[in-house]
Order: structure tokens, then C-alpha cells, then sequence
């Protein structure tokens, strides 16, 4: 039975009022209330964002920078505002802030204009087992051996066997701060700490993070911090890269064409400041807005509250999803985000998203781009239901008896 509506949100919390802010949570899917659980993958957006991207769209659709038309100038303006807000969001300066296309873009960069250029044969990335295809392979491709702490069995980081592996040929630790399989939240001021205490830079793949976690880059001192604004209520394919700036200096640039230059002729070229420098080309500029929108209305509702809430579903769903028989939770650490993973000794991953289509509630299924870690498991895919701020308990409670009719089905 679904929770009666005076209980399916936080104490405190309007979760109502927030779900009612993201008009797709009206649909309607194969004649049920839509419980969409798939937040790790991508958040809905909210009206205001709508509006915001509206807004670009209808009255300041322009190329930024150089011209000097009333449109461009409104472009130009939203658009440098954007970074200016996501740089006052993370407290950094703005010049510490490259546009990219997400997380992936942002990774990809630091691997080929940092790190390939002071490898060496046989210099390592220190990695962890939870982390996502794109925080391993872009090191791979980069040039680095990249070697991986081991997990334990509840899903946390054994970060006293991820200490002994910080050695001579680590030229870059690199660990997500929120795990996108299993939720687990790392102590990555603590690992930033010890491996700075060695010298070594440290990138932190924040895309599970920057919606749910407070952040303070000149407290947290990681050297890179990853985000895609598609986490947190924002656009898909835009995001961005936080550096300190001396590293930024250092870097050659990854692209090259317009805007990255500050002269060009057939003989050579210089480049533009940082951080345009990593900004080849027209930009997403309608992204940035989106992001930065996105981030007002996270602002508005309160991060804080925000945490709360999530923390109180999970630990509700936490409790009921045991109920479900043949179920198994896969990632249980002390310290961990509103994400659900699990198997079901009746079922395949797949076959159980589908049956939960069918009942409205919408989850991720596979291998959520941590194959090493499904490996760690001994799982081929899990299930994967993830929370956000829109959601409540009859989000929960939708999830958990569309779980009981897998279970009768495959009984």
C-alpha cells in the first residue's frame, strides 16, 4: 500500500512543492504516477531552467564574445554570469572555472593537456574500484597505468590498503567523491590530504556530488573537480572543470580554434587567458544558462534541506526494500548518497526494470558504467534506483510494491 499523502515527505520538507516545480513529473506512464528513481543517471528540470533556456532562445540568441550588437551583448552577458555563479556555488574564482561538455569532457581534459605531457613509462593513476568507465580509461588512453584501491564488502573504500598503494610512480590520485553504483560518499579531503602530504595532484569526479554535497574548493583543496550540470537539475551536455589556476597556467590547450587564441598566423599561434584558453569554438551557451539556473533554484530550495530530505528516504527505503523477497542490496557503506543498488535472486536486472516500467517507476539497470566494480561483486548488473529532491515516500513505496510483483512473477 502507498503511504497515505500527509507522510511521503521530510519533516520540514515540501516535497509537494518541489515535485510540482518539474512539470514532466505530470506524465503519466502506462496509466500510472510517474516515480521517476533514475536521478544518478540524469535529474529532471525544473520550470525554471525550462524558462531560463526559454529565455535565451527567444530574446538574447546570439554568439558570445567579440560582437558588439545588443544580442551578443545579452549573450555575453548571461553567459559570464553563468560562470560567475557556478564559480560563487563552488568558492572559487572564476577564472579557476573551464566550460565542458560534462564530467566525461572535463576528465578527458585534465588526462590530455595534464597529465599525458608529464608521464614517464610506468607512472601511475591511483584509481579506486567503484569508479566510473570515464575516471579509468581516459588515464588509460592518456598513457598511464592506472591501479585501483580495493572496496570492501559493504561498498566503502578500504583506504588504509588506498594509503599503501600512494608510491613513487603515482603522478595522479583520481577518485570519485560519490559513488554512481553504490552511493558510497569517500573521504576525499582526507585522501587529499595524504596524497598532497606526497606531493601528488588529486581529481575528484564530482558528477554524484555537487547536488547533494556542500562544496568549498578553497576548503576541500582538490587540484580538479569535476561536474555535469545534467546532475544537478541542469542541461545534458554541459559542464565544467574547477582547476587552480597555476595548473591551469601550466596546461597546454586539449582544442584548438576560435576563442582559445590570442593571435594566429601560418607561422604560429598564442594562445587566450585561462580559462579560454580551453574553449575552443561556440560554446553551449544555452547550457551555461541552464546550469546556472539550475543552481539558483537548488539555492532556493536549500542544500541543506535538500540533504536531509534525500538522507530521510534513503534511510526509508533502506528499511522497506529488505521486505521485498529474494532481494539483495549491493553497497551498504556507514557513508553513502541516495543510491539504491541491488540484485534479485528471482531476476535479472533487466527483467526487473522492465516489470517496473510497466508500474510507472522509473530505475537504471546494467552496469552503470563500473564494470571493475560489478566484477568486485560478483554481479553481471544491478538495479538501480536513485533519489533526488522531487522525490517521497510514495516514490518508495511505488518502487517497493512493483518489486513484490517481480518477486510473485519469477517466484
Amino acid at each position: 500500500m502507498t503511504a497515505p499523502a500527509a507522510s511521503t515527505t521530510s519533516p520540514g520538507f515540501d516535497s509537494a512543492r518541489v515535485r510540482a516545480d518539474f512539470p514532466i513529473l505530470g506524465e503519466i506512464i502506462h496509466g500510472k504516477r510517474l516515480a521517476y528513481l533514475d536521478n544518478a543517471a540524469t535529474t529532471q528540470k525544473p520550470e525554471a531552467v525550462l524558462r531560463a533556456l526559454d529565455d535565451y532562445y527567444r530574446h538574447r540568441n546570439a554568439n558570445v564574445h567579440r560582437a558588439v550588437h545588443e544580442l551578443a551583448a545579452r549573450a555575453t552577458a548571461a553567459y559570464e554570469a553563468a560562470r560567475d555563479r557556478i564559480a560563487a556555488w563552488m568558492n572559487a574564482d572564476r577564472e579557476e572555472i573551464v566550460f565542458t561538455r560534462g564530467t566525461t569532457d572535463a576528465i578527458n581534459l585534465v588526462a590530455r593537456s595534464y597529465l599525458a605531457p608529464r608521464l614517464q613509462a610506468g607512472d601511475e593513476v591511483l584509481l579506486t574500484t567503484m569508479e566510473h568507465h570515464s575516471n579509468i580509461v581516459p588515464w588509460q588512453l592518456a598513457g598511464a597505468k592506472t591501479v585501483a584501491a580495493p572496496v570492501r564488502d559493504d561498498g566503502s573504500l578500504d583506504l588504509d590498503a588506498w594509503r599503501a598503494m600512494l608510491g613513487p610512480r603515482t603522478r595522479l590520485v583520481a577518485v570519485v567523491h560519490v559513488s554512481n553504483s553504490l552511493g558510497t560518499v569517500n573521504p576525499v579531503a582526507e585522501m587529499i590530504e595524504a596524497a598532497h602530504a606526497r606531493g601528488i595532484p588529486v581529481l575528484v569526479d564530482g558528477a554524484q556530488a555537487l547536488a547533494h554535497v556542500p562544496l568549498d574548493m578553497r576548503a576541500l583543496g582538490a587540484d580538479f573537480y569535476t561536474a555535469s550540470a545534467h546532475k544537478f537539475y541542469g542541461p545534458t551536455g554541459f559542464g565544467f572543470l574547477h582547476a587552480r589556476r597555476e595548473l591551469l597556467e601550466s596546461m597546454a590547450p586539449r582544442d584548438g580554434g576560435g576563442d582559445m587564441i590570442e593571435t594566429v598566423a601560418f607561422d604560429g599561434s598564442t594562445w587566450n587567458e585561462v580559462p579560454y584558453k580551453f574553449e575552443a569554438g561556440t560554446p553551449d551557451i544555452a547550457g551555461a544558462i541552464g546550469a546556472a539556473a539550475a543552481l539558483d533554484y537548488l539555492a532556493g530550495v536549500g542544500l541543506e534541506a535538500v540533504a536531509a530530505h534525500e538522507h530521510a528516504l534513503l534511510e526509508y527505503a533502506t528499511a522497506r526494500m529488505p521486505a521485498v523477497p529474494g532481494l539483495r542490496l549491493i553497497g551498504t557503506a556507514p557513508d553513502k548518497g541516495g543510491i539504491l543498488s541491488f540484485v534479485m535472486a528471482q531476476a535479472h536486472a533487466h527483467d526487473i526494470g522492465s516489470i517496473l516500467d510497466q508500474a510507472g517507476v522509473a530505475i537504471r539497470t546494467g552496469h552503470h558504467c563500473t564494470m571493475p566494480l560489478m566484477k568486485r561483486f560478483d554481479v553481471p548488473a544491478t538495479a538501480r534506483a536513485s533519489i533526488a529532491m522531487y522525490n517521497d515516500r510514495e516514490d518508495i513505496d511505488q518502487l517497493v510494491d512493483a518489486l513484490k510483483t517481480v518477486a510473485r512473477l519469477f517466484d
